[in-house]
């Protein structure tokens, strides 16, 4: 028998429970982002959740046992079509305990659900919104670079880290395009699993100059290939053979008073043509494996900003 649901009491529609939300899922991305984040959404759901209580509790009548009546032929209730529990609550009447045992219930299973799910939607939304710029380096003057000729450049990539933070590059100076100079910079780590590339040709290391933090070492290479599981480059970067899904990443680059910067890296999924009348097939960044052209790419999430 369901019990008599004819003074049911439970709080209209309330904004309490929304901000309760809102500072759970608060207090758990700010483990991604700072603890500041944490602070502030632990005391807007402790404040959103007391009034929450304040409000379900207000009214009711939980405490009170009522008055037992026998129900004879004369006060025993018509019979009636059965109601939702939420289209019976009015304002200022009690509730009962097994309304009050039904909501209880929901908001207890989408709090847990909450907890289960947001620190997975973190993890997956808020890199997207970390800082993660990479700053410009001063790679040297131009006048470092031969036309025409590979440099192997190493630099550091993150001066607040130190030396583990550097990296090596490929960089060629390919002449002008129109009025403008023309620089091709490769990434030294391979598309496959990330391990370090080497030009196919012997480095004159007898040549190397030094421009602050930089090292430069001049090559002339015919590709580049990958020791590890023998992915092969032509000088564009384009994968020739081995497991490589695409073409080599790249990094930008700007002229700043006469000297070359390196900015972001980006990837690249094949190049037409050479030097400075190469076609680039840029594509946002991507993870060494994954493939950025064709129906593989779209086996892969989106990537956050690098």
């Amino acid at each position: 028998m369901e019990p008599s649901r004819e003074h049911l009491h439970a709080p209209g529609q309330s904004l309490w429970p929304v901000g309760f939300a809102v500072g759970v899922a608060a207090f758990l991305v700010g483990f991604v982002v700072s603890w500041t984040v944490v602070a502030l959404g632990g005391v807007i759901a402790l404040v959103f959740a007391t009034l929450w209580i304040r409000e379900l509790a207000r009214g009711s009548a939980l405490a009170e046992t009522p008055e037992v009546v026998p129900e004879t032929r004369a006060n025993r209730p018509a019979a009636r079509e059965p109601v939702p529990p939420l289209a019976e609550l009015r304002a200022g009447a009690p509730v009962s305990r097994s309304v009050f045992l039904e909501l209880s219930t929901l908001g207890l299973g989408g709090v847990i659900g909450g907890l289960v799910s947001l620190p997975v939607l973190g993890f997956m939304v808020a890199p997207a919104f970390l800082k993660q710029g990479v700053h410009q380096h001063d790679l040297g003057p131009m006048s470092a670079f031969s036309e025409g000729q590979f440099v192997i450049t190493t630099f550091t990539s993150n001066p607040s880290e130190g030396f583990v933070s550097r990296v090596t590059a490929f960089v060629r100076n390919n002449g002008l395009l129109g009025n403008l100079p023309s620089f091709t910079i490769l990434s030294s780590r391979c598309v496959h699993l990330g391990c370090p590339v080497q030009p196919n040709g012997v480095p004159a290391t007898a040549q190397e100059t030094h421009f602050k933090d930089v090292s430069l070492i001049p090559v002339l290479p015919s590709g580049f290939g990958c020791p590890c599981h023998d992915s092969q480059y032509d000088t564009e970067g384009n994968r020739t053979s081995g497991p490589a899904p695409r073409a080599l990443d790249r990094y930008s680059y700007s002229i700043v008073n006469g000297h070359l910067l390196v900015g972001a890296p980006f990837s690249v999924a094949y190049v037409v043509g050479i030097g400075a009348q190469a076609k680039i097939h840029e594509t946002g960044y991507a993870f060494p494996g994954e493939h950025v052209d064709g129906i593989e790419s779209w086996l892969y999430p989106i990537q956050p900003p690098h």
